[in-house]
């Protein structure tokens, strides 16, 4: 029997993909006003300085606990979340982490039988 995905992973997999979806709408638009989207992010005010500021502070946070949990979990290769991150955004990594996350607290609540006879 294989884990079955829990209404809580699905939750965080649609975030993901909102994630993805809103990020990547904005980096568009921002290329094809062919905006230096870098320059407005910092030059715009303190306003947008200060969003900057939350989301990195809040992407480095979550990428120490995306290592650490992933770790204490036995999932494979953690680090590669927060590479990911690097060329998508956060927003789609961070609930795309939380959702495998998920499915392997559901693997080690399954009985050891069902487990073994998954594998088989």
């Amino acid at each position: 029997m294989t884990p079955r995905w829990t209404p809580l992973a699905i939750t965080y997999l649609v975030l993901a993909i909102a994630g993805l979806v809103g990020t990547f709408a904005l980096n568009v638009w921002s290329v094809v006003l062919m905006r230096n989207y870098l320059l407005d992010l910092v030059q715009s005010g303190p306003a947008v300085g200060s969003i900057g500021v939350d989301i990195m502070v809040a992407a480095i946070a979550g990428s120490i606990l995306i290592i650490v949990e992933g770790r204490r979990l036995g999932m494979r290769r953690p680090w590669l979340y927060v590479v990911v991150s690097l060329v998508t955004a956060f927003a789609v990594v961070f609930p795309l982490f939380l959702a495998m996350r998920e499915r392997a607290l559901a693997v080690r609540r399954m009985p050891p039988t069902a487990g073994a006879a998954a594998s088989t």
